[in-house]
């Protein structure tokens, strides 16, 4: 029997011999403990997990140089090649992972919404229920900080910017005709249906690489990846009828709506301060084909829209009102490939195409115009580690305008110019940590045009102050093309430049958001006129330049008060310029000192029923008084807009749905236009530029018929 006992404890110690023991701690960057973490060696079955005081300890009989893996939610896997018989009692140190939900993200000047958000200050598409928007994104986007209401115009104009500084894409591919066909000081309405997108960043300043000739905007707009089911879209409205449909196969869908819009039969019931001859009437289609593929996606969007209408306008210089015709066509397609490929690479490529044709009557003179452009695209970008990714691409922007001026039986005028624009970038994202981010990046584009070159360096990082709020900072340089209207008739100009500075803090926590960012923008090589508007005569230099600089606020909460949302948005902003006919620098007349917008919604279970308002109002904008010696003096007075609105579901898949814009009949005014010409009292007469109605009222009936018949429009309105 003692034999027996003496050969296994034989046994046992030959056999220790052929084991190693693997010890050690692991720990976080601050040396705390981390219990629970997954141990081993790769390819084996050895392994363990952490005490409660990070530590580990087992046998292997492995030998040689092996691979030591450690690994725990929030942080980055630990891989090390090990010698197994002299790893003991190590300490092990993991980095906070910086994929997590609570990690740092770039937020200056950007406000995203959208499925593919991180942090979405926007619920996807619910910008487009905001009351007084009627459903247009860009009528939505004013309600937000940064933005400035131009009511003659209802185009983007942010920051001190105006709204040409504004550039919108695509599935990330230029648009370079957004806005509906309009007259001078009517309003117009961005030419997308918010119908057939997904996701929509909203940049205000500060913004990535990639995007070039915009001084101070970008709105990016994403159609949607997929579609669940097939489902059918009606729409009957007071101003006009529309269709939607979705079809779903195996690995592809197409979608589509349609709207036929005519104001002839709304103006009989609700009169407008508008001398129509032939109201307004449009015919617009959108269309998106998507295909996946094993490592991508193909998307092809395609937009048409047909518009005419025919008014007369008044003129402080002209005894008779002047008749204005115009009959545009505007086309807009592009196709777009996301995928992967190679080792982990991702590429992103595509092409944009857009026509505009225009024959326009003016009395008895007439004006026909084109303007055709296109935008190549690509762009890959890489992995490198789980804290470092590279991007870069190129651009290349055509653009072909042609215009003819055909006085009545005199000679035609001709003008135009054709354009090029080649552009390469580079940037590179780095997480030093979940706190701290950094992004940088630069890029170089060559105006063939203005036969020059130029580089704009990008810079912007964030850091985590606590749980749920980060600041923020953004830094770029930033170049355009001056604007058609001048380059029709000259060519000698520089880029026009601006460069921002933003600073921004975040805080987000269950269903509440609040931001506040302060900003400065310098403008440089504007383009000055000697004319009172640009003309084939006028004297044109790239001397101009100005400042913008101010304050914007947000606070967004759906929290608080059980099925209602709102938010709350302020912006003020200081800005002067001196460009196109000024005499000296000073605030530009589309500039309101300060802006306030009030946005909320609520559910009425009950009543089965959504209700909105929305309330802006901003301070005096300035105007250029004649009749006093100080250059910009006057200031229209304050700016008031209440809008209400209301959707009733009929039933799961029916809408009615109310709204009414300016509830309070405002009579707002934007500015004043004067006699060119003093009168026998040497004073100058003028005009009040302002809204074409009190109020807008809309009526619209909202049929969704679907597959799981519980999809309705509600979003959408």
């Amino acid at each position: 029997m003692k034999t027996y006992i003496t050969f296994l404890l034989l046994l046992a110690t030959l056999a220790s011999f052929g084991q190693s023991i693997i010890s050690g701690k692991v720990v976080d960057e601050k040396s705390e403990p981390i219990p629970g973490s997954n141990v081993y060696l790769e390819g084996t079955y050895d392994g363990g997990s952490t005490d409660e005081n990070g530590n580990f300890t087992f046998t292997t009989k492995e030998v040689g140089t092996k691979v030591l893996i450690i690994s725990f939610l929030s942080f980055e896997t630990f891989t090390k090649a090990i010698d197994v018989s002299q790893f003991q009692n190590q300490t092990i140190k993991l980095k906070e992972s910086v994929n997590v939900l609570d990690a740092v993200i770039l937020t200056a000047g950007t406000f995203e919404a959208g499925d593919k958000a991180r942090v979405s200050v926007l619920k996807p598409l619910d910008i487009v229920t905001t009351a007084g928007a009627v459903g247009d994104i860009i009528g939505a986007l004013a309600t937000l900080p940064g933005a400035q209401t131009v009511g003659e115009s209802n185009r983007l104009f942010v920051r001190g910017g105006e709204a040409d500084e504004t550039q919108t894409f695509v599935d990330g591919l230029r648009v370079a005709q957004p806005y509906g066909a309009t007259a001078n000081d009517l309003p117009t309405r961005g030419r997308f249906s918010p119908f057939l997108f997904s996701g929509i960043s909203f940049s205000t300043g500060g913004y990535s690489a990639e995007y070039g000739e915009a001084l101070s905007s970008i709105l990016s707009l994403n159609t949607n990846y997929d579609v669940l089911q097939e489902q059918t879209e009606i729409s009957l409205m007071t101003v006009g009828l529309g269709l939607g449909n979705t079809q779903r196969w195996d690995k592809s869908s197409l979608t589509f709506n349609m709207s036929y819009i005519n104001l002839a039969p709304y103006q009989l019931l609700v009169p407008q301060e508008v001398d129509w001859n032939k109201p307004y009437q449009s015919l617009t289609g959108e269309t998106v084909f998507r295909r996946q593929f094993k490592n991508g996606l193909l998307k092809i969007y395609a937009s048409l829209d047909v518009a005419d209408f025919d008014l007369n306008q008044e003129d402080i210089n002209q005894p008779e009102k002047v008749r204005f015709d115009l009959n545009n066509n505007n086309f807009y397609g592009n196709a777009s490939y996301k995928g992967t490929f190679g080792n982990n690479w991702s590429l992103q490529t595509g092409m944009s195409y857009g026509i505009s044709l225009n024959e326009i009557g003016i009395n008895t003179d007439k004006v026909q115009n084109s303007e055709y452009a296109t935008h190549l695209k690509a762009k890959v970008s890489k992995k490198i580690t789980e804290r470092i990714k590279l991007s870069g691409g190129a651009d290349y922007f055509v653009t072909q305008f042609d215009e003819d001026f055909i006085p009545f039986e005199q000679t035609t005028f001709s003008s135009g110019y054709d354009n090029t624009i080649a552009a390469v970038y580079a940037e590179s994202d780095i997480f030093f940590s979940k706190k701290l981010a950094l992004k940088v990046g630069v890029r170089a584009s060559d105006n063939q045009l203005l036969d020059e070159f130029q580089v704009s360096p990008r810079a912007s990082f964030a850091y985590k102050v606590s749980k749920n709020g980060q600041f923020s900072f953004a830094y770029g340089d930033f170049v355009q093309t001056p604007r058609q209207e001048y380059l029709k008739y000259e060519a000698d100009f520089k880029s026009e430049k601006a460069s921002h500075f933003i600073l921004n803090y975040q805080y987000n926590k269950e269903g509440r958001t609040f931001r506040a960012e302060t900003y400065y923008k310098s403008y440089d090589d504007l383009v000055t006129f000697d004319s009172q508007q640009p003309q084939f005569d006028s004297e044109y230099h790239s001397n101009g330049n100005g400042f913008a600089q101010g304050l914007d606020i947000f606070w967004r909460d759906n929290k608080t008060v059980k099925n209602t949302e709102y938010w709350v948005s302020y912006s003020f902003i200081d800005s002067e310029r001196l460009y196109r006919n000024y005499l000296t620098a000073v605030q530009p007349s589309f500039v309101a000192d300060h802006t306030l917008s009030i946005v909320t919604k609520h559910w009425i279970n009950d009543w089965k029923s959504q209700i909105g308002f929305s309330y802006t109002v901003n301070s005096g904008r300035p105007y250029n008084n004649p009749n006093e010696a100080d250059f910009m003096n006057g200031l229209t007075k304050p700016y008031q807009n209440l809008s209400f609105n209301w959707a009733y579901l009929i039933s799961q898949q029916k809408i009615l749905y109310f709204s009414v814009s300016n509830v309070l009949g405002t009579e707002n005014v934007f500015g004043y236009q004067y006699g060119n010409t003093p009168d026998l009292n040497g004073d100058f007469q003028r005009r009040a530029i302002g809204q074409p109605a009190d109020r807008f009222f809309f009526i619209g009936f909202f049929w969704t018929i679907s597959e799981d018949k519980k999809s309705n429009q509600l979003d959408n309105l």
